[in-house]
């Protein structure tokens, strides 16, 4: 096995398609990708702690008490925990799925499209490597079925 030169060391070849120069989005957004995922980061921190998470304990304390005043039944074999875990998931799951929105605003507010009733989930706009490659292949026509 031949070892590459010192100065070859953590150098990696980009490929074409990954060089910075081209771009591979959408060439007509202007959305900063960094800050994106910076909303990213903040939606699933905030999700999870101001709607996730208490959301889920506290369905998991209702089911506890409902199960302890006598209203639920306790599984014979494992007890009050299994009604608890349930609750605590779907309590997770709605917790999660309540902030969508003020995720949605955030996205907004960065300028980065939001997907909803009425717009396109993908974008038109190819770069130019992409259409070079697709003049290059044989167009083929999609089949469409009739249902």
């Amino acid at each position: 096995m031949a070892m590459a030169p010192a100065s070859d060391i953590g150098k990696v070849e980009a490929s074409p398609g990954e060089r910075k120069d081209q771009k591979m989005h959408c060439p007509i957004s202007n959305v900063n990708t960094e800050e994106i995922a910076k909303i990213r980061k903040q939606c699933r921190e905030e999700s999870f702690w101001y709607r996730a998470l208490p959301l889920s304990l506290g369905s998991m304390l209702v089911v506890q008490g409902l199960v302890a005043n006598g209203i639920l039944k306790p599984n014979p074999r494992l007890g009050p925990f299994p009604k608890m875990a349930l609750a605590g998931v779907l309590g997770y799951a709605v917790g999660t799925m309540s902030y969508i929105r003020i995720c949605m605003k955030k996205f907004e507010s960065a300028g980065a499209p939001v997907f909803g009733k009425g717009q396109k989930w993908h974008c038109h706009h190819t770069c130019e490597q992409c259409q070079a490659k697709l003049k290059a292949s044989p167009s083929e026509k999609p089949e469409t079925s009739v249902i």
